[in-house]
């Protein structure tokens, strides 16, 4: 048969020996060319060879300028340094390599919980099946403790369903004749039989897998890096452009210009920049990893400064995802300890219902003294909405005991006006609400109600508050009923308004709404794109299945300590102990790592600024290369490397969320670097008119110059404030003075470098540091003007 010619519905209604009509499932035949046609029941695997993933890694702006320094190296003969820049690029490649293998390890979760076999009925006979065959309009059977294996509609029967890994809901959900159920969801009572409606990508499940395997999104860190080397680059062009027309117009030989041009390109490449990102973030991972913060891919620690919003789900985040008993309210001449002890003999002990094992444990804490003791006991029953128990009294009397829900027990006892105006109340806060129902078997009555509810974690409303303070919005967004999520943002300090049901606005913006209600996964990968379109920066903290498509999106995405597997592997940050403040370390590290990254950011960036242009003006000066690509290798081994220590010193976090306003951050940079190239460029003239140094001698002069003035801006912007703020790392320290040593010692014995005098080295550095103290005086205003803290 072929797939157009199958029928929109090839199941057929019989009647059968009661009288009753029932459904039919499919024919082998229609089965076998519907599988042909739509596919297997399975998220299909899309994964990329391994060998084109890792080529790649160097298939980029930041990868191409490592690879065009090796080559600039090997044709300088400079095998070593080639050695050192080509294994910094393997190390990116391969963080970035791994990093990738988040998301694969997200979709393989996913695929662990779908079904793996299902009970279908195929040519009237009811037979297993690998789950991966079902296909649409397959008549299926599903029963206690099974996995529901496609997206079903169910027709007849009744099932209670765990549905929490897609929908986020804590409570578990009644579904009989008429209700649909997706892919996933664990069948906790009953049994019932259901016609499929979707298979494979199609089902909601299958679109929840689908939007983690397509979620993506530029980190700011990328951005920023991308941003910071296009500038340089076009800035440089043009310096280098135009020392190519002043050597022609000069008549320079092409045996200078040619070094020239090759020292000017190697200048103007930042080569540590990308190295600083990682080894910051490693630093700070590391330190967070202490505080119960589990980076699972290191660009997460730097866009934690940078979040300016964090969407939370609501159970398992700010609640503790574990039902309680909020409420008892004992009917006129009982008390509260007699209604959980009836309510707990008939709850099943050492099962997996929350609902009974959350009133068995309140029943422990309020023991009754005359409790009944237990007889028969009869389990939750979906059909009936009920469980039972009979027990014998203190008087040997037989009782009877009924607790489920408020229609199911009602109907079975004397009316109880009472007791409905206590549900209407009840149910309007958002709870659950169980009556029970004790009494001679011709003679029941309500002996009291039951209000269980999901409680907010104790450290919820504090970790809101002071998420506040440092400039996060926190909003909640769950996939909880409406009344239940305002009383919980109620009691941890969300009190802004609520978001109506219905289709979310792309344009729609965090300061609108506090609360978000009854979204489902697409829903929340949905609002965090919106968030993300409207320039904001965002967080997202979740435990569930149902959170990792937003999870991945997000900026940064938190999963707290008791979030699923897959959860877990979408999150770039992993919380592995309970409570959230893990959160508030995590923004803080972040901010950290941030300004670390930022101060080595404007040290090299304005070490490229002030190189390409002290060849220009050497040029102008002297009529030859003060810089030569020997020298610039030598600069970058002793100053770009050591620089690195500044991912360990020691700074202030900011006070409000982080961003990296490249424009301002630029600007910076040429203002600092036009003050460097004044104190470098008054070196060099000095060294000429003054010393009348040779231009072998200039070119050492220009790189003690260039050292010790780096290190005089190193102390002077490693803190946007007052230099004796904040004492620096050791590291720091120590690799300061092993950059001045090796140059002083090169300068002065005349290692690879042309020697000078030792009074001549001392100069140097009391003028560097004379510059570092007028530097000082101009600083705070400038980072004051541009705003950047």
């Amino acid at each position: 048969m072929s797939a157009t010619s199958i029928p929109a519905r090839s199941f057929s209604s019989v009647v059968d020996s009661n009288g009753n009509k029932t459904t039919r499932g499919l024919t082998s035949d229609v089965a076998r060319a519907r599988l042909e046609r739509d596919g297997p029941n399975a998220t299909p695997d899309t994964t990329d060879h391994p060998m084109r993933n890792a080529l790649a890694k160097f298939w980029a702006p930041v990868p191409w300028l490592l690879e065009a320094s090796v080559v600039l190296e090997i044709v300088l003969h400079k095998y070593y340094e080639a050695g050192v820049i080509a294994s910094l690029l393997v190390f990116n490649a391969a963080l970035a390599y791994f990093q990738e293998s988040r998301a694969r390890a997200t979709l393989a979760a996913l695929k662990s919980r779908l079904a793996l076999s299902a009970s279908v009925e195929r040519d009237g006979t009811w037979r297993t099946v690998p789950a991966a065959e079902l296909v649409c309009d397959d008549l299926v059977k599903v029963s206690l403790g099974g996995v529901v294996a496609a997206d079903v509609h169910v027709t007849s029967g009744s099932v209670e369903l765990d549905q929490s890994m897609l929908t986020g809901e804590s409570l578990p959900v009644e579904a009989g004749p008429g209700a649909d159920t997706y892919a996933g969801a664990l069948v906790h009572h009953g049994e019932a039989i259901a016609i499929v409606t979707a298979t494979g990508s199609r089902t909601k499940f299958g679109r929840t897998a689908e939007l983690v395997r397509t979620a993506h999104v530029v980190s700011t860190q990328q951005k920023a890096v991308l941003s910071i080397v296009r500038n340089l680059a076009i800035f440089n062009c043009l310096v280098i452009l135009a020392m190519g027309v002043y050597a022609y117009r000069q008549a320079i030989p092409w045996s200078e210009v040619v070094p020239l041009l090759l020292t000017a390109i190697l200048a103007a490449i930042p080569v540590a920049l990308p190295a600083t990102f990682t080894l910051a973030a490693a630093i700070g991972a590391r330190t967070l990893a202490k505080n119960g913060v589990l980076p699972t891919r290191l660009s997460a620690v730097d866009e934690a400064a940078s979040i300016d919003v964090l969407c939370s789900d609501k159970t398992g985040t700010l609640t503790r995802n574990e039902l309680s008993v909020t409420s008892v309210r004992p009917l006129p001449g009982l008390d509260e300890a007699h209604v959980l002890g009836m309510a707990a003999l008939a709850s099943s002990e050492g099962g997996q219902d929350p609902v009974d094992a959350a009133i068995r444990l309140a029943a422990l804490r309020k023991p009754a003294s005359d409790r009944p003791k237990l007889v028969t006991f009869v389990p939750f029953d979906p059909v009936r909405k009920t469980a039972e128990a009979t027990a014998t009294d203190p008087k040997n009397g037989s009782l009877r005991i009924i607790k489920g829900a408020f229609t199911a027990v009602v109907a079975l006892s004397d009316p109880s006006p009472a007791s409905a105006a206590i549900v209407d109340e009840l149910e309007k806060q958002g709870f659950r609400v169980l009556a029970v129902a004790a009494g001679r078997a011709a003679a029941m009555r309500i002996i009291g109600l039951i209000a269980l509810s999901d409680p907010p974690r104790t450290d919820s409303s504090s970790l809101i508050s002071e998420l506040r303070g440092l400039g996060v919005r926190v909003v909640m967004v769950t996939g909880d009923a409406l009344i239940t999520a305002e009383i919980v943002a109620q009691e941890v300090g969300l009190n802004g308004a609520v978001c109506p049901p219905g289709k979310l606005s792309s344009a729609i913006r965090p300061k609108d709404f506090s609360v978000f209600a009854g979204i489902l996964p697409e829903g929340k990968f949905d609002l965090v794109k919106a968030f993300q379109k409207s320039g904001f920066t965002v967080g997202m903290c979740g435990d569930g299945a149902n959170d990792a498509p937003a999870l991945r999106q997000a900026q940064i995405g938190v999963a707290v300590s008791s979030a699923t597997d897959v959860a877990k592997s979408a999150a770039g940050v992993v919380l592995t102990e309970s409570g959230l403040c893990g959160i508030v370390s995590a923004v803080k590290e972040g901010r950290t790592t941030f300004q670390r990254i930022l101060t080595y950011t404007l040290n090299s960036v304005m070490k490229r600024i002030l190189q390409v242009l002290l060849l220009a003006v050497g040029l102008i000066l002297t009529g030859h290369v003060v810089l030569t690509p020997m020298l610039m290798v030598i600069v970058m081994i002793t100053g770009d490397f050591l620089a690195l220590s500044l991912t360990t010193d020691r700074v202030r976090p900011s006070k409000v969320p982080n961003s990296w306003q490249i424009g301002r951050i630029t600007l910076a940079e040429v203002i600092f670097g036009i003050f460097f190239l004044a104190f470098s460029t008054t070196i060099l003239a000095v060294g000429k008119f003054q010393l009348h140094l040779g231009i072998e001698a200039l070119q050492t002069l220009s790189v003690v110059g260039i050292v010790f003035g780096s290190q005089a801006t190193t102390y002077v912007i490693r803190d946007r404030q007052h230099l004796w703020g904040l004492r620096p790392s050791i590291w720091l320290v120590l690799s300061s003075v092993a950059d001045v040593l090796i140059i002083s010692t090169l300068a002065a014995v005349g290692i690879v470098l042309t020697s000078l005098p030792i009074a001549v080295i001392l100069g140097v550095f009391a003028a560097a540091i004379v510059f570092g103290l007028l530097l000082i005086m101009v600083k705070i205003p400038i980072f004051a003007r541009l705003h950047i803290s």
